[in-house]
């Protein structure tokens, strides 16, 4: 069982998935939900604000993407231990593949459900 406490922080460029998967954390039990619209400013909140326990990312963003975000989180000893789990419409093999390499703890392709997203997240905590 998730603890409701999970400070998570969502990732995405588009301002309606992110109420989205925000919604479908909540129905998880989940309340400590922040948001964050480019991996650039997911970068900045994760080292300038403590205590995240977990990040959902998309892969295709503006100004910093998904996994050059991912590459940033795991090269700052800092904030390297988050769980990161990608959510992404991109299910090619070699996208998943790369995620996987640079330290995507999971991979979530779109369209997901709340079960999906909780299962994820269980299996990393």
């Amino acid at each position: 069982m998730l603890s409701p406490d999970l400070k998570i922080l969502v990732v995405d460029d588009s301002k309606t998935m992110r109420m989205i998967v925000k919604k479908m954390l909540r129905q998880n039990g989940l309340k400590n939900i922040h948001e964050a619209k480019n991996g650039k400013e997911g970068l900045e909140k994760l080292r300038n604000e403590k205590g995240f326990d977990a990040v959902l990312s998309d892969w295709s963003m503006p100004v910093l993407n998904g996994l050059d975000f991912l590459k940033a989180v795991r090269a700052d000893e800092k904030i390297n231990s988050i769980v990161f789990i990608m959510v992404s419409a991109e299910s090619l093999v070699d996208n998943i593949k790369a995620a996987v390499k640079n330290g995507a703890n999971g991979y979530i392709t779109k369209p997901f459900t709340k079960e999906k997203i909780k299962k994820e997240l269980e299996i990393c905590f």
